[in-house]
Formats: structure tokens, sequence, C-alpha cells
């Protein structure tokens, strides 16, 4: 029997202003990160091993994850099996609109737990990715988006409750610090001047209070940055420079180590040219 062939995709649908993302085939195992969008995925086929929140989860065939934004986390695969996965990546703005039309509040909701075991909610993920993959009409795509979150929001979100992992002042000075100044060759040395911490507590609590060391972090947000300039159009080349990777071969690495496609991939779904299905549905694989 021939091997199964990978397969990776984004589609971003303008309407809805998300991105629906799907991995087939997948053996990756992607190192711990975060996004700085909601995430809500389904896990088709396969099984992984999850680390969120300091636990550890098993997924199976059928389980939902649901990422805040920033929420550091990391998967690998269970016993080599390869990965069936589909998600939609919800930025925090489209998620804020949303919760006003759905409740009325004007707060950005926590997801109580980031696994939810096989029920309603993969039934519905599913008929949005299919939906957005499709190019059906733009109303149906709107209901299902809206029936989900209102699921996701009504059964596992929180709206009032302080997050307890909220990092402490001082780190979030960091975290300012790191995002303003993320093209910048920035040191160790000056994150533990700044703090007053010294090097060893710095990276100790930092780690602990974020989820990630703040060289970690410092790759994320420029991932995240380097990601907005593609959307922009700025060629790849440029976007690491401007974000503050040095080597365009190891940018390339660490994009697709993390996001799943090459910056080029990426990019794509956001050129003019993909542009002539009036703008519901933009494919790359």
């Amino acid at each position: 029997m021939p091997e199964q062939q990978e397969e990776r995709k984004i589609f971003y649908d303008a309407d809805l202003n998300i991105e629906a993302y799907s991995l087939c085939g997948i053996v990756q195992r992607f190192p711990k990160h975060f996004h700085d969008y909601y995430v809500i995925g389904l896990v088709e086929k396969g099984s992984r091993h999850l680390w969120c929140r300091d636990r550890e989860y098993d997924l199976a065939a059928g389980d939902i994850v649901l990422f805040n934004p920033r929420e550091a986390h990391f998967c690998a695969p269970l016993n080599g099996e390869r990965l069936d996965y589909r998600a939609v990546n919800i930025k925090p703005e489209v998620m804020e609109a949303a919760v006003s039309e759905i409740n009325g509040s004007d707060c950005l909701p926590q997801f109580r737990e980031p696994v939810v075991r096989q029920g309603e909610l993969a039934v519905r993920l599913k008929e949005l990715y299919g939906e957005i993959l499709s190019g059906a009409p733009r109303l149906e795509r709107e209901e299902s988006f809206y029936f989900l979150l209102e699921a996701v929001l009504q059964g596992y979100a929180v709206f009032s409750e302080p997050d307890p992992r909220m990092p402490g002042m001082e780190i979030r000075k960091l975290c300012a610090f790191i995002e303003e100044h993320f093209s910048e060759n920035i040191s160790l040395d000056e994150l533990s001047e700044r703090s007053g911490f010294s090097k060893s507590y710095l990276l100790r609590v930092f780690t602990k209070e974020t989820g990630v060391s703040p060289y970690r972090y410092l790759q994320n947000v420029r991932l995240e940055r380097t990601k907005q300039y593609l959307e922009q159009g700025i060629p790849p080349v440029d976007a690491a420079g401007m974000a503050g990777f040095s080597d365009q071969s190891h940018f390339t690495n660490f994009f697709k180590e993390f996001i799943g496609v090459t910056p080029k991939q990426y990019q794509k779904i956001f050129t003019e040219d993909c542009k002539a299905d009036g703008g519901k549905r933009h494919e790359r694989k």
C-alpha cells in the first residue's frame, strides 16, 4: 500500500474574516508556541499528545481543541499515527464583534478548558469548514459560524472570571517591550536590566508565567508579525527581515514548523490573483 501523502491547506474566508485550516496525513510535531487568535480545532483522524496549561492530554478522533490567544501549547503524534485536523482561526477583533452580536457583551471570552471530548461541536465545525471549502452562499456560512460560536461560548467559555494564568506586572512589561522591539537583537542582559531580575530568575519566572521562554516568546511575536506582512503582500524575504529573522532558510523552516505551511503558501491565500471568486474562499495547498 502506498504511503499516505501529507496535505496542508489554508482557506481564507473574506466574508467571515477567518482562516479555515487543514492538515491531512501529518506526523509533524509542533513545538511549544502560541497564536494571536482563537483556535477551534477538530482531530478527525489519528491521535495526539497535547500539552497546554501545565496539563497533558491524549487526543483521539472526534476531540475538539480550544486555544485562547497567547496560550502556549505543543503537540506530538502518538504511536507514529498520522493526523487529520481541521480548525478555524478567529482574530480577537472578529471574536469581539461576534460576541457582541450573540450576547451583547463587550468582553472577550476565555475558553475554560483546552480539550472538549467528542460531541456536538465537532459536527458544527465540520459543517462550517465544509461550507468554506465549497464556497457556500454567504448567509449559509454566516449562520454556521454564529451557531458554532454560540455553542462554544455557552458551553465552554467564561467572560467575567479573571484568568489565574495572567502574568504578573513585571512580566507583562517585558512582554510589551518584546512586542514593541521584536525586530531588534534583544539580549537577556537587556531584559534582566529592565526587570531588575537576575538572568536565571527571569528565565524561570517568565517561562512559568507565559508558558514559553523569552526567546520563544520573541520568535512567536516575530512569526505573527511576519504573517501580517505576508497578508499585506510583502515578499517573504522582506517580511522575514522586517520581523527580525536574519536567515531566510531558517525563517522558512521555522514558519513551516509552527504554521504547517511555507511563507509562500501562506501568502498566496491573500494575493490579488486569488480573489477572482468574489472574496468568498481563497485556497492554497
